[in-house]
């Protein structure tokens, strides 16, 4: 019997949307204990302030929270541990250099199951200003406001 293939989205850094704006964005797979992959299935997960860095050659993800699987033994994982993300040399050489530039930084973006395989995407992000976070939240408003019009029709 052939194994039920899982996909879909487990978490969308919304807050990363509005903090920056994201240019480039890659795929990468993301090396994990296996209690982290069940606690990714019941989508225990939180972006809060993660970011990554590229130290000798490799990608690492920081401070993206895998909450302890709950069922797990004394052998569960810690839950904001350094990750190792997986992806080509040639793309991480590109993203160094980008990342040198003023201004410029590595955002995870996304976390979901290709299959039954782990990816997170993460985006080249630039931070935004006050004044371009308030036209984000003025866009935001006027596309609520017409679908709430279109509702009403």
């Amino acid at each position: 019997m052939a194994k039920k293939k899982i996909s879909g989205v487990v978490a969308d850094n919304r807050k990363a949307r509005f903090e920056y704006s994201l240019e480039d964005a890659l795929e990468c797979g993301i090396e994990l204990k296996g209690t982290e992959v069940k606690s990714l299935r019941a989508a225990q997960v939180a972006f809060r302030d993660s970011f990554c860095s590229i130290e000798k050659g490799e990608l690492w993800l920081h401070n993206l929270h895998i909450s302890p699987y709950p069922f797990a033994t004394h052998f569960n994982h810690q839950p904001e541990r350094k990750r190792k993300l997986l992806a080509n040399r040639k793309q991480i050489d590109g993203l160094h250099r980008r990342v040198k530039e003023k201004g410029y930084s590595l955002i995870p973006v996304k976390v979901y199951f290709n299959g039954s395989l782990v990816k997170i995407e993460i985006a080249l992000a630039k931070g935004k200003k006050l004044y371009d976070k308030r036209h984000s939240i003025r866009d935001r408003d006027i596309q609520r406001d017409e679908g709430r019009k279109v509702r009403m029709k």
